[in-house]
């Protein structure tokens, strides 16, 4: 623990390049909950956005996801990439990490810490400490392709306890030009939106989950800047307790 702290200090004073001596990469899934009208979360996109172009902490491969909520669509500007589903699972992540109110920008690390989203040095804290849990193996690859249609195959070892497994598909390289609400005249850009998000298994403590998701794909979505994310998360704590992430196209 000392040492990848003493690296994680090197990393963000500019003495360690990144990607130096770096074998096997733990996967630590990093959520920023975010709106287009809110004016403070500008700089945490832009954190978030950073974290998952420049994979900055030692050992680690940062898994970005960034979910729109839509309780800002009513104060002036109507976010095209809220969900009231994405408020849902941040009002999930309160309850069990027992926030008394949600609240953007907002990250959770692993679904076992959360914080204000614009905070690089506590993101890097955060992201390096949840790396050194042990995680259960997933392994997601594109099986084919047909049209705007294609299936993954996912695998996901045993884990120890009852666990979902979820896929996200992101969208990377997308930007809004803001005309109302608190961002008014601003160009937002975004990486790693999540553009839908299913449960697509439910496993007992101990049973292993083999499936071949299809996905459709939308008219509007660029499939070259997309990628799969699968979550195996445990059903009480929503800790993350494995995560795999694809890119749709090679």
């Amino acid at each position: 623990m000392r040492l990848l702290i003493a690296a994680l200090f090197l990393l963000q004073s500019g003495a360690l390049p990144v990607g130096s001596a770096e074998t096997a990469r733990t996967p630590v899934v990093v959520e920023l909950f975010t709106a287009e009208g809110c004016s403070s979360c500008p700089p945490a996109d832009e954190l978030l956005a950073k974290l998952d172009r420049e994979q900055p902490v030692p050992g680690v491969t940062i898994i970005a996801l960034e979910e729109h909520v839509d309780y800002w669509d009513q104060q002036g500007w109507r976010d095209r990439f809220s969900s009231p589903e994405f408020t849902a699972r941040q009002q999930q992540f309160a309850d069990v990490l027992r926030v008394d109110n949600i609240f953007t920008p907002q990250m959770v690390v692993d679904g076992r810490s959360q914080f204000v989203g614009n905070d690089p040095h506590r993101a890097w804290q955060e992201i390096a400490g949840a790396a050194q849990n042990a995680k259960t193996s997933v392994r997601a690859a594109v099986k084919g392709t047909s049209g705007n249609r294609l299936s993954l195959a996912v695998h996901v070892e045993a884990a120890a306890s009852p666990a979902d497994v979820l896929l996200a598909i992101t969208e990377t390289s997308l930007s809004s030009e803001v005309a109302a609400g608190e961002n008014a005249g601003r160009n937002l850009q975004h990486a790693a939106v999540v553009r839908r998000l299913t449960n697509v298994g439910k496993l007992k403590a101990g049973e292993t989950f083999d499936a071949a998701p299809a996905i459709k794909l939308s008219k509007s979505w660029k499939p070259e800047n997309m990628r799969a994310v699968v979550l195996l998360e445990d059903r009480a704590t929503r800790k993350v307790l494995g995560a795999a992430e694809v890119a749709l196209l090679r």
